[in-house]
């Protein structure tokens, strides 16, 4: 039997902003694993019919991404569209909670238009140079091979600029605003950073390895079939150094953004030029299949390996450095300083 003291932890624990949390995480990932064979096949019809039918641009280019994906990004999607549905269900049950331990709301802190730019521009122009340059170095190494700029290059740099706008709001607003801003009233500021990047990493690392088949896709238990494939993978010590802690090092990277400005801003700008660089340099280059940096220092993506990850490194050094300049010479006014 449990103890009686152990039952009454719990209860506490789901009575508070941080049980509320986690019930709304465990949620999302359970609504998205009932509705991703859905959305799958949704999305199979809808690139089944661009094949077919005379669409217009945008739902030319939603078929083809449709085609394109495999499962695990289909359940991405779905995860962000439980999440998303869910947060009114965590509003509500977060306000109860505060009603009734008679908390108060904090104040906000207003930025000006010109702080709010220069961090945005300021992020992604750092983030997204230190990536370029990462896809460089790749590809000087042989592990990648330039290929000729698309015709339309232009109007699919539209379009990933759109998707780099929208992905990093949402989801800066969601870890960074909502999960990190929640945690920071529970734990210290190193705690709360290294916990709210655990679940970013967890969450962002939804497919199986290319090694691993998923079959039955439109079953209704693929998606939770796909939990437990994302599960086996974090026995593996390639996995956790090599995928799994340049995306957690990632989500350190813009949770210091957040807490070392006191705002947003700077962890949208980072994550936009992230997302950039890494879609414009897959664009214009083709990966070498076996090539010798593989899987150790570099691995499906720009996103994986030990290239990336002291890539990363290098990065968040260079925004501390930058951060500390720019504050000594009055162009910059941060949330630690006031």
């Amino acid at each position: 039997m449990v103890p009686s003291t152990q039952i009454t932890h719990l209860k506490r624990f789901f009575q508070s902003e941080a049980g509320a949390l986690v019930c709304w995480v465990v949620s999302s990932i359970f609504f998205a694993a009932v509705i991703s064979p859905w959305v799958y096949q949704a999305g199979k019809a809808i690139a089944e019919m661009a094949e077919v039918a005379d669409l217009n641009g945008f739902l030319e280019w939603l078929g083809a991404s449709c085609e394109r994906a495999r499962f695990g990004r289909y359940f991405s999607r779905s995860l962000i569209l439980a999440a998303v549905g869910l947060l009114p269900v965590l509003f509500w049950r977060l306000n109860r909670i505060r009603r009734q331990s008679g908390m108060t709301s904090e104040q906000t802190c207003h930025y000006s238009a010109r702080n709010a730019l220069l961090q945005l521009g300021f992020g992604c122009a750092i983030a997204g140079s230190f990536l370029l340059a990462t896809g460089m170095i790749a590809a000087t190494l042989g592990a990648y091979l330039p290929l000729e700029a698309p015709a339309e290059l232009g109007a699919v740099m539209l379009k990933i600029l759109m998707l780099a706008t929208l992905v990093s709001l949402l989801e800066e607003w969601l870890f960074r605003g909502l999960l990190l801003g929640l945690w920071l009233k529970l734990a210290k500021p190193r705690v709360a950073c290294m916990g709210t990047s655990l679940v970013f990493a967890w969450v962002h690392f939804l497919e199986p390895s290319s090694a691993t088949v998923l079959t039955g896709s439109s079953s209704t238990l693929a998606g939770f079939k796909l939990v437990g494939e994302i599960l086996q993978q974090f026995g593996h010590l390639r996995f956790l150094i090599t995928d799994f802690m340049p995306l957690f090092f990632i989500g350190l990277i813009l949770a210091w953004a957040r807490v070392r400005t006191g705002s947003l801003w700077l962890a949208i700008g980072l994550h936009a030029g992230w997302i950039l660089a890494l879609k414009g340099f897959t664009l214009t280059h083709l990966e070498v299949v076996n090539h010798p940096l593989h899987p150790w220092i570099l691995g499906s993506s720009l996103r994986s390996g030990l290239l990336p990850l002291a890539a990363l490194v290098v990065t968040a050094g260079a925004c501390h450095l930058a951060l500390r300049g720019l504050e000594r010479a009055g162009l910059w006014v941060s949330h630690a300083s006031r």
